[in-house]
């Protein structure tokens, strides 16, 4: 078993926990409403980095075995998750924004950034030079103490709890609310229109109806499937994740072709790539609809544009190329993962998001495989021409041509999916001003559950 086919089972078995990553994302969500894109961008930016991370600890603490990796995997996450899942759990969610809030967030997103640096020198390291078990436990425990940074936030603000200003505290709450006499009125009324209903239905004048939700507010399932923007996001997801992690599945053959010797690298570098895609999509996504009141799939529609330079990269064929083409998809596969998360759940709510989300989710392995199926009859045949003239047992394929149809169809796919995340974004860019026009998420009126 080669160092990649471990890279690659690390990296399945990190994202095989998948009903777990739902459980941590949607009780995140739900604990921090106003900060959505944060914390889409920390959670899956460590979610990226989590094979990097077991592949220190296969390399460096578990000497190359794998047996005692499948040792770890059953007994030590299970462990793990077992000592802490006590901590993932729902509370009063804070519908007033603070300054203390957007610091503590600052800094775990820091800690992760210096995370992925680190794992990317430590990785760089161990191919140059060979390290010895004292080395090795060291950079273990230096990882092992970035990793959990940002405990410090919980037990400073256990130790050294913040004394609240009433004044400072009001006047911040009054700034969110309407100001505004007109608006103020409107309430009013509106009030006084839903007591008349209630009296009516008591009555037996009408019958109770529940409202159709409107964008940005609590939608059920079965409310959500019925809406165009529901599926506009599914087949974003399709195109742009779908494509993404079929590049990733053919990694290895794809540097073959093109002449690269050590394919560990390009796994590496889509890894790190990927994870600061995901981090700064969460972030600057959040600058977007706070200082300019812009849809996040804003972001979505500069990706598209920027894999369909990436795969006609790809298409090339170069090894010259290869590199920076990979370094940008990782990106772009990061950004849409985070923003994705974030506008679902600003669209349909978070109330029935786990569900919403995850079905969206299912455009990712539907979508690799059928990119997946191209990939590898088009390689088949290729192959197959390349063995007509050729007397050796090689199975592998060379030269561009490999995946040159390939990629053009994944350009393709991109256009496509650039089109779909233009219409999205005139359609939402109503529901973004009415959500962020005072510059923090404002809950909307919901409809009777």
């Amino acid at each position: 078993m080669d160092f990649f086919q471990i890279w690659f089972a690390l990296a399945l078995a990190a994202n095989g926990g998948a009903w777990l990553g739902t459980a941590v994302l949607v009780t995140n969500m739900r604990n921090f409403p106003l900060s959505r894109g944060a914390v889409a961008g920390i959670l899956k930016g460590y979610s990226g980095l989590s094979a990097a991370v077991y592949t220190e600890i296969y390399t460096g603490v578990l000497r190359d075995s794998p047996n005692n990796l499948l040792l770890f995997l059953t007994l030590g996450i299970p462990a793990i998750c077992l000592l802490t899942m006590y901590f993932v759990r729902p509370c009063e969610p804070s519908l007033v924004e603070t300054n203390a809030e957007q610091v503590h967030f600052m800094f775990v997103q820091m800690a992760s950034v210096l995370l992925g640096i680190y794992l990317v020198g430590a990785t760089i390291l161990d191919h140059v030079v060979t390290l010895n078990e004292v080395i090795n436990y060291s950079l273990l425990a230096i990882m092992v103490l970035l990793i959990f940074a940002p405990l410090a936030i919980p037990l400073k603000m256990t130790l050294f709890p913040r004394r609240k200003n009433p004044a400072t505290d009001n006047g911040h709450t009054e700034s969110l609310l309407p100001s505004s006499s007109e608006s103020n009125l409107n309430f009013e009324d509106e009030d006084s229109m839903d007591i008349d209903i209630l009296l009516a239905e008591g009555e037996g004048a009408i019958k109770p109806k529940r409202r159709r939700p409107r964008r940005g507010e609590d939608f059920r399932f079965r409310e959500a499937i019925l809406k165009a923007d529901f599926w506009l996001l599914f087949a974003i997801y399709f195109v742009g994740v779908g494509s993404g992690i079929t590049v990733l599945n053919n990694l290895a053959q794809i540097g073959i072709a093109a002449g690269a010797v050590d394919t560990t690298i390009l796994l590496s570098v889509f890894s790190f790539c990927n994870f600061f895609g995901r981090l700064g999509g969460g972030a600057v996504s959040e600058y977007l609809v706070r200082a300019r009141t812009l849809p996040r799939s804003v972001l979505i529609v500069c990706t598209q544009v920027v894999m369909i330079i990436t795969y006609l990269l790809f298409a090339l064929g170069h090894l010259a190329t290869l590199y920076v083409s990979i370094a940008l998809l990782g990106i772009c596969y990061g950004v849409q993962f985070s923003v994705i998360i974030s506008t679902s759940s600003e669209l349909f709510g978070l109330k029935h998001f786990g569900k919403i989300y995850n079905f969206i989710a299912l455009a990712n392995p539907v979508g690799a495989f059928l990119f997946n199926t191209l990939t590898g009859y088009v390689y088949d045949l290729e192959v197959e021409r390349q063995k007509a003239g050729m007397v050796d047992t090689d199975i592998a394929c060379h030269g561009p041509n490999c995946f040159r149809l390939t990629f053009y169809v994944l350009a393709g796919a991109a256009c496509l999916g650039t089109l779909l995340s233009t219409v999205l974004t005139v359609r939402v860019r109503p529901v973004y001003q009415m959500l962020y026009a005072g510059g923090s998420f404002s809950q909307p009126r919901n409809s009777g559950h």
